[in-house]
């Protein structure tokens, strides 16, 4: 195969050998154009004698994600259709119907996991625990989650049908919906209210708040602020602030969120190589600091959640309860790739908490090095891994939306979502469809313990004593 078809990939391979070039100090040109050499003679042996037809992309992707991965494990690099997937997390919405979607491995079918409230999938009566059997006539047998949002997420105003199997019930439905743009709530509660939006407030009678946050994305700052605003219309006295099993985000919005609670001083720092350094402080203007707070952790906080852990507790301005954090103190820049069809997540700096402690935990480190967030001196709670399991599924069980259908007064429904049932529309059922008795069921879930959340409730027990000691000052 003549060189000269080999030129797109050793463009890229110089990128990527740039970036190890970086690593690693300069290197002599002649010497890098010899390491440019050894990577298309091995292109082209792999293209002429491995054993089948190899896509040349397929192997200049390999070669990249394979040399990043050698760097740490928060470098990469994302293709165009992961770069798609990876936007629609950080910006927070997408083109959709609103749902989470998983596999059940008996039926071997697409199965819900929620719908996202006030979503179309939401009003249009999908529930959760739902086998979605076919999308637009296609079935879903053997479809992995991955095809499943390729297929249900597009441009807003266009239509879908989803034929569905409600838990307990042996006739599937076919439901048809319009996808809109969803907006991913950041922002969540402990508990849901009748109508499915969620109750900020944990414990009505001593006034706690408790706020979740589950990752740090666009409006992650602005959603914080509506719940605030709600909790202080109720007469919140005290915060609990959830980050467990956080995996970060946006620096920006780590700072933002920071900023909400510290009325000045240091949030964070930024220290590289080949960056320059900088440092984020807090502006008094816009905030809370009239209540105490807790802030919730555990081994799965990280990043963007460790940064604002990390904050508050240097600040003195939250105790800090739960497990130590993951450790994950590194800045990730993103550099476009094809004009932007691909992209590197490039680390190039770690953070450094206001005391100037390390956030990052490096390779080999150990228990007694310093890094990530740990609990405040005797706030400690650890889980086992079945208790951990077990406070995963009592969290998602809470989650789910409980009603799955809306209707307005009228009994019409909304947003141009309609129940496809011979093309006439639903007008009866005017609450959740009821679902089939299942006795086994029902009973297991008589016979099973109710979740104690030991984590939580050593919060709220901490919480409790500064209200009391705030009381006894006045």
């Amino acid at each position: 195969m003549p060189r000269r078809n080999l030129y797109p990939i050793v463009m890229v391979a110089a990128v990527s050998l740039l970036c190890w070039q970086a690593t690693q100090g300069a290197k002599p040109k002649d010497e890098m154009m010899e390491l440019y050499g050894v990577f298309v003679d091995a292109v082209e042996q792999v293209e002429a004698n491995y054993v089948r037809p190899v896509d040349r992309r397929e192997l200049l992707e390999s070669a990249l994600k394979g040399m990043l991965q050698n760097l740490d494990p928060h470098s990469s690099y994302i293709n165009t259709t992961e770069w798609k997937q990876f936007k629609r997390q950080i910006e927070g919405r997408f083109g959709g119907i609103g749902i989470q979607v998983g596999m059940d491995p008996d039926a071997n079918r697409l199965k819900v996991i929620a719908p996202m409230v006030g979503t179309p999938a939401y009003e249009a009566g999908v529930l959760a625990g739902d086998l979605i059997m076919e999308i637009d006539g296609q079935s879903t047998e053997g479809m992995n989650p991955d095809k499943a949002v390729e297929v249900l997420t597009g441009r807003p105003g266009t239509a879908v049908k989803l034929t569905v199997l409600h838990e307990g019930t042996e006739k599937a439905e076919t439901l048809s919906m319009t996808r809109a743009i969803i907006d991913v709530p950041s922002v969540l509660g402990d508990n849901r209210k009748s109508d499915d939006a969620w109750d900020f407030m944990l414990d009505k009678g001593n006034k706690i708040g408790y706020i979740r946050i589950t990752s740090f994305i666009q409006n992650t700052t602005e959603e914080l602020k509506k719940a605030l605003d709600e909790l202080k219309a109720e007469g919140m006295k005290a915060l609990i602030l959830d980050l467990r099993d956080d995996p970060g985000g946006l620096l920006g919005a780590a700072v933002e969120v920071s900023d909400l609670f510290v009325d000045e001083g240091l949030i964070v720092s930024t220290k590289g190589r080949n960056t320059i350094s900088k440092t984020y402080e807090a502006e008094k203007e816009g905030t809370c600091d009239d209540f105490p707070m807790v802030v919730l952790v555990n081994q799965n906080s990280a990043s963007a959640a460790e940064i604002v852990s990390a904050c508050l507790q240097d600040h003195n301005r939250a105790v800090v309860v739960g497990q130590r954090s993951y450790g994950k103190g590194s800045v990730q820049n993103i550099i476009d790739l094809e004009d932007g069809k691909s992209v590197l997540k490039l680390t190039v700096a770690t953070y450094q908490r206001p005391s100037g402690k390390n956030i990052h935990r490096f390779k080999n480190a150990k228990d007694s090095d310093e890094w990530g967030v740990s609990p405040n001196p005797g706030m400690e709670v650890k889980l086992t891994t079945s208790q951990y399991t077990s406070w995963l599924l009592a969290r998602r069980d809470r989650d789910l939306a409980t009603v799955g259908r809306r209707h307005n007064e009228h009994g019409d429904q909304k947003d141009g979502v309609t129940k496809d049932e011979g093309n006439k529309p639903d007008t009866k059922d005017a609450g959740p469809k009821p679902r089939e008795d299942n006795p086994a069921k029902e009973k297991e879930q008589a016979n099973a313990k109710p979740f104690v959340d030991r984590q939580l409730d050593k919060a709220v027990e901490v919480i409790k004593e500064k209200l009391a000691a705030s009381m006894a000052k006045k």
